[in-house]
This record gives structure tokens, sequence and C-alpha cells, in this order.
């Protein structure tokens, strides 16, 4: 089991100005996880436009003996400059090329966009694809893998990640397979992990929430009018110990990254995820 930690997760102490990236990173050094995963949304700080951070960042991971297994960054291929988001993912994956990681996850299209119809998706697909194609060939040259995430309200479902996939047909090209998002469009995540766990080059361990009724303030509304709220892994309502199973038997071994989203303090949650991923892990 190789896991670790998703930058992510520290992004509302990120927010607040209590911590930067190189504080994650010694947080991390400090813990029980092995590897980080740095996530651009949430870090307060564009890379791109600070390389001397990027030579910290590096710097202080290998001080402290974080490994930097995955790098995550933002893309619209919807936009109108499509040419400008693809050379500016490009210009991440140089990011990620420059702190030593092999893996590079970028978005597809806006997060909260979902489609009017499906002649509104085919014209969607046919612009993404020709973009994540030129992106995974530009990455292949400096032996990156690129994937798209289970993300959003669009490109989320089981079936739709795996016909990107196959359409963008590149062998540097998968799936940064998140084993909570699923929910979002309504999807059993336990079915859904199982039919997309051949194609992950990364898989995020999340966990939610789930209510039929709007409990309050601080809950997401689903595709289908459900709700749900992030929590610590292992306490929400998803099968974590089935999906974990599904894992291990496929024969999946790359990074296992926690990705926390809840309202509770982020250093506690982070620590007793760690402590309930290894558990459940083992007993899956």
């Amino acid at each position: 089991m190789h896991l670790g930690m998703s930058s992510y997760s520290f992004a509302s102490k990120i927010a607040s100005g209590d911590l930067d990236i190189l504080g994650v990173i010694d947080w991390v050094g400090t813990s029980k996880a092995e590897h980080l995963e740095i996530a651009t949304a949430g870090l307060g700080v564009d890379l791109i436009e600070r390389p001397e951070l990027v030579e910290e960042v590096a710097r202080r991971a290998a001080e402290r003996g974080v490994a930097l297994v995955s790098y995550c960054v933002e893309g619209n291929f919807r936009d109108p400059d499509r040419a400008a988001q693809i050379a500016r993912v490009k210009a991440q994956v140089d990011v990620a090329h420059q702190l030593g990681i092999s893996r590079v996850r970028h978005d597809v299209v806006e997060w909260a966009w979902r489609e009017r119809d499906e002649d509104e998706l085919a014209e969607t697909f046919a612009l993404i694809v020709p973009a994540c194609q030129e992106i995974a060939d530009y990455a292949a040259e400096r032996g990156i893998t690129t994937s798209v995430e289970n993300h959003g309200f669009c490109i989320n479902n089981s079936e739709r990640v795996r016909r990107l996939i196959h359409l963008v047909d590149r062998p540097n090209f998968g799936t940064a397979l998140d084993i909570g998002n699923f929910v979002c469009v309504d999807e059993q995540p336990v079915s859904a992990v199982a039919q997309n766990v051949q194609y992950a080059s990364v898989v995020h361990l999340k966990d939610f929430y789930v209510r039929t009724v709007e409990p309050g303030r601080g809950w997401l509304k689903t595709v289908a009018g459900n709700y749900l709220r992030g929590s610590i892994l292992g306490f929400g309502d998803l099968e974590i110990s089935r999906i974990f199973g599904i894992i291990k038997t496929s024969g999946y071994d790359g990074p296992l990254s926690i990705e926390f989203e809840g309202l509770e303090d982020p250093f506690l949650a982070a620590e007793i995820a760690i402590e309930n991923a290894q558990r459940i892990w083992a007993d899956a």
C-alpha cells in the first residue's frame, strides 16, 4: 500500500494563511504518509509564475524524505481560447517535470459545468479529445503519464471517463480514479471503481456523507438532487472496505492519495484518515 496525502486536504489552512505548500511538505514528512500529491486548486499560488518556489518545493521534499508522486491541475478545453488552455496545461506539465513528478492529472471542462443535451456532450468530446491527445504526446516526451479525473458534473461517471480514455487512445493517458467523486453524479462507487480501476494511474481515497434531504449549509447538491459533505475517510457513507477490496484484487500498485474535503481540522482528519486507511486496507 503506497499511502499518501493530497495537498488539497489542507486547502482550508492554506486559504486562511496558516499554512503554505512548504508547511504541507513538513507535515507529511513527520506523518505516517509516504508521499504527497500536489493539487494546484487550493494551493493559493500558481507554480508556473513562481519558478523559485518550484525549486524550493523540490528541495524541501527531498530534505524531508517526501516523495512527490502526482500533480493535479485545472483545465477547460471548452474555453473560447482553447489554445491558451492547452498551452497552460503544457506549462504545468513542465512544472511537474521540474519537480520530478511522473503523473499529471488535468481537468478538461469547468468543474460545475454540465451539458444540456447529448448534442452538446458530443460537441464537448470533439473539443476535449484532441486537447488531451496533444497534452499526452507532449507529456510522453518528458516521461509523464497524464490522466483525467472523474471530477465535477460532466466528465465524471465511469462510462464517460472510459469513453474519453479510449478516444484519446494514448498509452500514457488514463484516469486519476477518485473513489468518492462518482456520487456527485449519483453513480454507485463500488461498481464504478470496479469498472475503471484498470485505467488508473493514481487513486484518490475519499469519503462522503450522503443524504436525500438537505441538511443545511456546507452540503453539495448532486445531479439527481441528493446532498453530500466530505467526511474523514472511514466516517462517511461510502463502502470503503468493499472499494479497497476491489482495488487490492485488481493488482493496482500505484499511489493511494487521501483527499479530505470535510469541515473538521485537516491535521486531525489526515491523521485519522491515514490510520483508518491502513486498518481498512489490511482487513479488506
